[in-house]
């Protein structure tokens, strides 16, 4: 059920994006799908089941997955210099920092969702609206980034 619940985000997050954003690159298996724009793969927008706490919950956010934490640490160094604007749409709930789930360079900005009900074809619908808003708030600050 899983690979069907995250393909399922991806057909449904091209209805939320804006018609600039509407083409990416996306990777889907029975744990997650990774959403990417141009040729860095390695920095992507995620929807994925992770453990927390004991409990698997399903993480929806942005991360950036270099070999090298400084990297990491310059991107999302760049989001966080626009965490005025991207808060007001997104909220207190995410998080930024380390990688979920074990030591890693690899740095994120998401939130995780306990409980969801991944038969329910609603919560699809729901992480591909949330995903859509981290890609419309985050994405011009990751392409600055790059700059």
């Amino acid at each position: 059920m899983s690979r069907a619940f995250f393909a399922e985000v991806v057909e449904t997050l091209i209805g939320f994006l804006p018609p600039d954003q509407s083409r990416f690159s996306s990777r889907v298996t029975g744990r997650n799908v990774k959403i990417w724009f141009g040729s860095e793969a390695r920095e992507h927008y995620e929807a994925q089941l992770v453990r927390r706490d004991g409990a698997t919950v399903l993480e929806i956010g942005f991360h950036a997955e270099h070999t090298d934490a400084a990297r990491s640490d310059d991107v999302l160094h760049r989001i966080l210099a626009g965490e005025r604007g991207w808060r007001r749409t997104l909220g207190p709930e995410v998080e930024t920092g380390a990688f979920l789930g074990r030591p890693s360079p690899w740095r994120r900005a998401s939130e995780t969702w306990a409980d969801a009900d991944l038969d329910d074809p609603g919560t699809a619908v729901e992480a591909a609206d949330r995903l859509a808003a981290y890609i419309t708030a985050l994405e011009p600050l990751r392409l600055g980034a790059h700059r």
